[in-house]
């Protein structure tokens, strides 16, 4: 069994802002692998799909980014998912919009999620797919992250979120590494 993580904030107000990058994965994947996102357990509403006989859990967690970690942890706990078939999809300010970086692990790079995540893990040892949102200092952080995407943002990001089903496809038939060389 394996868990699909997307991080975001719960609330339409934070639809289509930089940090719910992970939520728009999320829902890219479930039109592509054509399922509906209709259940909720431990403050998260998920969706699952068997794909090559095995069970897939895609998750968006309904707590606050900076409060993920608890949601993630009592599906681990629950559903008894191994940390090594957890991978979090989430936005990445030191990464260049419309680029992403596969990881095996790491640290959170300030990322709030991650930080919590890795709290209630007790480790930073899980895959991870970050997309790249770049960062503008001239506007505050928080500010930046909770913003819309711009038009040309979006054009960068589009391809991205298309090709999401192929990265996760590839994530479920292939070990972990040459994923990681076919991708980054």
């Amino acid at each position: 069994m394996k868990l699909i993580v997307g991080l975001g904030n719960p609330g339409k107000e934070y639809n289509n802002t930089r940090h719910n990058i992970g939520f728009m994965c999320i829902d890219k994947l479930e039109q592509a692998f054509n399922i509906p996102s209709n259940s909720s357990k431990f403050n998260g509403i998920y969706s699952e799909f068997n794909y090559n006989g095995e069970k897939i859990i895609l998750l968006k967690p309904q707590k606050y980014m900076n409060l993920s970690g608890e949601v993630v942890r009592d599906f681990i706990n629950f559903f008894k998912i191994d940390i090594a078939d957890v991978l979090i999809i989430c936005d990445d300010l030191d990464t260049q919009v419309g680029t992403y970086r596969l990881r095996y692990k790491g640290s959170s790079g300030g990322h709030n999620g991650l930080k919590n995540i890795e709290l209630h893990l007790s480790t930073n040892e899980y895959k991870r797919i970050k997309i790249g949102i770049s960062n503008n200092k001239n506007i505050d952080t928080k500010d930046y992250v909770l913003g819309k995407f711009t038009k040309e943002e979006k054009e960068l990001i589009n391809p991205i979120l298309d090709n999401i089903h192929n990265i996760i496809e590839d994530y479920l038939t292939y070990p972990f590494d040459n994923v990681m060389n076919k991708y980054n």
